[in-house]
């Protein structure tokens, strides 16, 4: 179960189920544990029956998952995610969290990338089939899917988070969903229901971005050797190299990530 699909999934839920099931959030991602995972089932299951108005089961999965939980003491660690990863030097800062995002295009190949001040990044590759529901604004819905990607790292986005954006065409549609414009979209996205009827990629976006008007999304200049901002250009560019020239990026985004954070975190002022 996705973040966004969790989140929305509460909302069904009367006060009483509500918190309780906010409380067990940290399980929901996939991970290899087994009692993990058992809570993990009982809270999507209680989610399920709240759908069809079963109150009564519902509570009595939540009473299971949170007996098990609690013999858990503490959710494990998430398994790995690929195309993720996070410098853990920089997991505890103090400083306001700030990240950047970036997307490539080359031929058919693209790339997707972002990068976040506590030491989280990404990158995603890309290669569209016959049928391609991105429409003609290729690397503009590329940028804003960047952004979601971002988004997705977490639960759900931390409070106040500031955004970095170099695309200003990009940047215009973060503002005007956050003002309530949700339907505006890039020219010819197909804006039909993905796999198992799941929103598109920007649509849940847009809805996500509209809820939160704590969020920051600000214009950086490309290639202006911003820290942030190059770390998630790289980032992007080698998610696209790999459409092309297949090869382990796990270290080379981890060291690129930890130079570019290493810089960022040194320049803050004290």
């Amino acid at each position: 179960m996705r973040p966004d699909e969790f989140l929305r999934a509460l909302d069904l839920l009367p006060a009483s189920l509500h918190d309780r099931a906010l409380a067990l959030r940290a399980y929901v991602k996939p991970r290899r544990c087994e009692t993990c995972q058992a809570v993990a089932d009982a809270v999507r299951v209680a989610l399920t029956a709240v759908h069809y108005d079963e109150l009564g089961s519902a509570a009595q999965l939540l009473d299971t998952a949170e007996q098990l939980a609690t013999r858990h003491h503490h959710a494990c660690r998430p398994e790995h995610q690929p195309g993720r990863g996070q410098v853990r030097r920089w997991a505890e800062t103090s400083a306001p969290l700030i990240a950047a995002t970036d997307a490539s295009w080359k031929g058919r190949a693209g790339g997707i990338g972002y990068v976040a001040s506590d030491g989280r990044y990404g990158l995603r590759s890309r290669r569209p089939g016959r049928v391609d529901p991105t429409g003609f604004s290729r690397v503009l819905v590329s940028e804003l899917r960047a952004v979601e990607f971002l988004f997705t790292a977490y639960d759900t986005p931390p409070v106040g988070m500031t955004v970095l954006v170099d695309s200003l065409p990009a940047l215009g549609y973060l503002h005007r969903w956050q003002g309530g414009e949700t339907g505006a979209m890039p020219a010819g996205y197909d804006l039909r229901p993905r796999h198992a009827g799941m929103k598109p990629t920007l649509v849940r976006l847009a809805e996500l971005v509209a809820r939160r008007p704590d969020l920051t999304f600000t214009h950086v200049k490309a290639h202006a050797h911003h820290a942030l901002n190059e770390a998630a250009d790289s980032l992007a560019h080698m998610a696209r190299r790999r459409v092309e020239e297949p090869f382990d990026v796990r270290a080379r985004a981890h060291d690129l990530v930890e130079a570019f954070l290493r810089d960022w975190h040194v320049a803050l002022p004290v």
